[in-house]
């Protein structure tokens, strides 16, 4: 769902094009329900869903925001759609209720005039469902067109303050409550983070040290970026129009990711400093950064990760210098202590990056947290044990959940008595362009949408004492 905080109401009257009038609203709807049916990634299948269909300009822009609001706004929709329907949500056929939820964005979240996001709604149901169900949704959607989004809201969005909440942001009751939790203090601020989740996140891109300039991608039509003194906001266009990405030199990447391995390079140890371990790199972004950072060191990254396919990935992310493995990371084949700096970029839920993912907000549950926490745990732990006493480990999740983040962190060194918490905050203040705040008090630190326009990072960086055995 679009964040109320501005007008996101973006792409407007829809085109005539000479194309079928319903290619746009097609795409869209097979996206979103292969998100629904195959747990596909709605950033990947949707670019390439739009290459081929030919869809580009204002086309692919529409497209883009039918299919990403229509995944955000789910719980909002669903709720107006209750109300208008003489029908349990749950008895109609999924198809259709994701046709209804494209059609309910369209009216309360876009500038569509309410006759034609109707008309091409209905025909799309037809086409999905038959003629008897285009009726039920035509007197469905009418329904919806007889309020604006924010009277919707003054219907749908009561009871205690973590429904309404969960109802006018559209995100799962849960999510509200843990997202709460890890404010902290900061608790108030839980509408402006959940606005934040909804908004269309800029695109950030990297110029990886040695291979590209920040210069090149300012030439390019980028911006340069407020923290990280490698990255650039680009304001439009395709990244992949950029040479610099085309060759490798550059990629997209959030500042957050960026920062925190910045971090961990940065970040004071006692001895040698050659041998460095991205132990989970799939798919790559933060090995890239790693493997350009260790080379003008004259350090020597590898980069590790369970999945072939990933680790493929991650080879054409690094530099040359780098190794790519494929390994089981809580299983390592090399001896104790061999690597100076680890990285521990651990699998979580991924409800730091809601902005670019929002379809995670439907897939995760609380089993789900509970399901990757032993592995999280178990990956710390290798990292512990792979890096040697005076060497330092960086413990990075995408999620500010509290029992993927500090709580994993402070039960795995209950047993590690002697390993040192550093001050992740005054780590990342020796990297940043510009001064960083609202990242907690330390030792750990933790990114926020709403603070910092990146994704929900967190970090912690440990370091094992040098008579450690």
């Amino acid at each position: 769902m679009p964040s109320r905080s501005h007008d996101s109401r973006r792409p407007g009257r829809p085109r005539r094009t000479g194309r079928p009038q319903d290619l746009v609203r097609r795409t869209a709807f097979d996206v979103i329900r292969a998100v629904e049916t195959r747990d596909a990634y709605a950033n990947l299948l949707l670019a390439a869903r739009l290459r081929e269909r030919g869809l580009t300009g204002r086309d692919a822009a529409l497209a883009t925001e039918l299919t990403y609001g229509t995944l955000r706004g789910r719980g909002t929709y669903d709720a107006v759609l209750a109300v208008c329907s003489d029908r349990d949500l749950r008895r109609i056929d999924p198809p259709l209720l994701d046709v209804l939820r494209l059609g309910t964005h369209q009216l309360l979240s876009t500038r569509i005039p309410a006759h034609a996001a109707v008309a091409t709604t209905v025909e799309l149901a037809r086409s999905v469902a038959g003629p008897g169900q285009a009726k039920f949704a035509n007197a469905v959607l009418r329904k919806v067109a007889t309020r604006d989004l924010d009277a919707w809201l003054e219907i749908v969005a009561t009871g205690d303050e973590t429904a309404r909440l969960s109802v006018a942001y559209s995100h799962p009751r849960w999510i509200v409550s843990s997202l709460r939790d890890a404010l902290g203090p900061d608790r108030a601020e839980i509408e402006a983070l959940l606005a934040a989740d909804n908004d269309r996140p800029r695109v950030t891109l990297i110029a990886k040290p040695g291979r590209a300039s920040v210069d090149e991608l300012l030439a390019a039509g980028a911006e340069r970026a407020t923290y990280s003194p490698h990255a650039a906001y680009l304001p439009e266009g395709d990244p992949a129009a950029i040479e610099a990405i085309r060759q490798g030199g550059a990629a997209v990447q959030d500042e957050a990711s960026q920062l925190v391995a910045m971090a961990l390079a940065a970040a004071p140890l006692e001895g040698p400093d050659a041998r460095w371990l991205d132990l989970c790199a799939g798919p790559g972004g933060k090995a890239g950064l790693l493997s350009a950072l260790a080379g003008e060191r004259d350090a020597r990254l590898l980069a590790c990760d369970l999945q072939p396919h990933r680790a493929g990935l991650v080879q054409r992310a690094v530099d040359d210098r780098a190794g790519v493995a494929v390994v089981d990371g809580t299983r390592p084949a090399w001896p104790p202590g061999t690597f100076d700096r680890v990285l521990v970029d651990a699998p979580c839920t991924g409800l730091g990056a809601l902005r670019r993912r929002p379809e995670a907000r439907w897939r995760r549950s609380p089993e789900t947290v509970a399901e990757l926490g032993p592995l999280q745990r178990r990956l710390l732990t290798s990292a512990l044990d792979s890096v040697r006493p005076g060497g330092v480990v960086a413990y990075v999740t995408c999620s500010p959940h509290l029992a993927e983040t500090r709580v994993v962190v402070e039960d795995v060194l209950r047993d590690r008595p002697g390993v040192e918490r550093l001050d992740a905050p005054a780590a990342l203040a020796g990297v940043t362009t510009e001064a960083l705040s609202g990242l907690g008090s330390g030792p750990y630190a933790q990114f926020w949408p709403h603070r910092h326009g990146t994704d929900a990072m967190f970090l912690a960086l440990l370091r094992r004492p040098a008579g450690d055995q």
